[in-house]
């Protein structure tokens, strides 16, 4: 898994690149909570070319959704396909994760 950070105003989009698994889904977290130490407020995630999630991917996403919430920050994932949505999906976390289909349209629910 590659994660690669961009800026866009204030927005920080980490593109994630791979398979989110027990094997790397801790540097995600790693990367996301050193962005928190840096007092970075507006995270979009994006899973755009990631074909790959198992319970440790969704750990970590859960994770990091509920550290984000509890500061009052803003986090949006975006681009989920495939079998990485089916298995959000099965998880019944579709609901709970802040989602979009797109960078753009994340970039825009950040401004409201």
């Amino acid at each position: 898994m590659e994660l690669k950070i961009r800026k866009n105003g204030n927005n920080y989009i980490i593109d994630v690149n791979g398979e989110m698994d027990l094997y790397n889904s801790y540097k995600l977290k790693e990367l996301v909570m050193k962005m928190l130490e840096k007092k970075v407020e507006r995270f979009i995630i994006n899973l755009e070319n990631v074909d790959y999630i198992d319970s440790s991917g969704i750990g970590a996403l859960i994770y990091i959704c509920s550290t984000i919430k509890k500061m009052s920050l803003k986090l949006i994932i975006t681009n989920i396909h495939g079998s990485v949505k089916k298995v959000i999906e099965l998880t019944k976390l579709m609901g709970y994760f802040p989602i979009t289909n797109s960078i753009e349209e994340a970039i825009l629910q950040m401004e409201d």
